[in-house]
């Protein structure tokens, strides 16, 4: 899967993931559960790829400057 997500983008999936998946670590019940939700935004953005942006065609990277 080529790479989608641009560099703030990301910046913020790792710091929002993070934020929720203390969730986990701070909370009992139904409410840590909602903190494994975390795991999305933190994985995509270490990753620099979303599916979803894949699917509808969306591209928050900023293109290669070629070689001329």
């Amino acid at each position: 899967m080529p790479g989608n997500v641009g560099t703030t983008d990301r910046i913020l999936r790792v710091v929002i993931g993070v934020a929720l998946l203390s969730l986990f670590f701070l909370f009992e019940g139904g409410l840590r559960l909602f903190g494994l939700i975390g795991l999305i935004p933190l994985i995509t953005g270490l990753l620099g790829s979303c599916p979803l942006y894949c699917a509808v065609g969306v591209s928050t990277r900023a293109p290669k400057v070629s070689d001329q």
